[in-house]
């Protein structure tokens, strides 16, 4: 029998298992205080929290964290976790989202995890830009999991739509809704405080990591790059290892395999032109360290993302 949103509570209650694995569900709701959700075997699928407004708290294991605006908070599955209205708090206004997470996605939800697979990302010093499109991003989200697969899918939920659930049908309107969360991971993940480049990176560092972030894709090289920050390659090559904790071709290559598994996740591209998109010049090249970094290769790592 296929879950519905009118099958799902408004607010979860304490004990709730949480969705099964595979669904894409999105909500938002603002929850007074003794508003708690507890599940002791934790849940089959990511939780994904965004605060608007309030404040929340969360703990996962033994890692906990209080939430307040801007703050993604993620839980990843299988472990206890318990969250809800901060105490002393008058209320707690969050997105959610519970889903499978993208493999992409780890490389930027990694450098914020707490402990136990509890992950803070909290917003740096960049204004009210990021916010505003995140909070747009999940309007669409939610706008996208209620698409029914029929006429034109609506580009965003209304404003006023405060308190709301939907789940994803079909597989159009779940990557839909995914890829909508992946700007949210990347928008937090991008300027949040602590990543952004700071006193302690060499501009010319963070520019080539720009450049490789921007297109994976690209005939990069060492000396392409050293060109772009005007070094000789091999001071570039030390500077970037050393500052980054990994060479540029190392880095490249990972960027490279991020992209390639995002077409894998949200194309009907085949294989081989997957590898070409991505950087890779060889598609068995491309299958084994595919392979080599993911546990399977290509063409079962998207029949696997397909079949939930």
């Amino acid at each position: 029998m296929p879950v519905t949103a009118d099958g799902l509570p408004e607010t979860a209650a304490s004990g709730d298992p949480g969705p099964p694995p595979g669904l894409v569900v999105v909500g938002r709701y603002d929850e007074l205080p003794g508003y708690a959700v507890q599940r002791p075997r934790g849940a089959d699928s990511w939780l994904f929290t965004w605060t608007v407004g309030g404040r929340g708290a969360l703990r996962q294991g033994r890692t906990e964290t209080g939430a307040g605006a801007g703050d993604l908070v993620v839980l990843a599955p299988g472990t206890a976790h318990r969250y809800g209205v901060r105490q002393g708090a008058d209320h707690w206004e969050f997105w959610w989202a519970h889903c499978g997470a993208r493999p992409a996605w780890s490389a930027w939800l990694g450098p914020h995890e707490r402990g136990d697979g509890l992950y803070v990302v909290s917003p740096g010093p960049a204004g009210d830009g990021p916010h505003v499109r995140i909070e747009a991003a999940f309007r669409r989200m939610l706008a996208d999991a209620r698409w029914t697969g029929t006429g034109t899918p609506p580009d965003t939920a209304p404003p006023d739509d405060r308190v709301a659930v939907a789940v994803a049908h079909g597989t159009t309107a779940r990557e839909l809704a995914l890829g909508a969360l992946e700007e949210v991971v990347l928008l937090t993940a991008g300027t949040a405080h602590g990543t952004r480049p700071g006193s302690d990176v060499d501009p010319r560092v963070r520019r080539a990591q720009e450049l490789i972030a921007a297109d994976p894709g690209a005939p990069h090289t060492v000396r392409s790059l050293a060109d772009e920050v005007a070094l000789s390659p091999s001071r570039f090559a030390h500077l970037f290892t050393r500052q980054s904790g990994r060479s540029p071709m190392r880095a490249l290559r990972e960027a490279r395999l991020q992209h390639a598994a995002r077409l894998l996740e949200s194309t009907d591209l085949s294989v081989e032109r997957v590898a070409a998109a991505s950087g890779f010049a060889s598609p068995f090249h491309f299958n084994r360290v595919f392979r080599d970094r993911y546990g399977t290769p290509p063409g079962a790592y998207r029949a696997a993302v397909l079949n939930g």
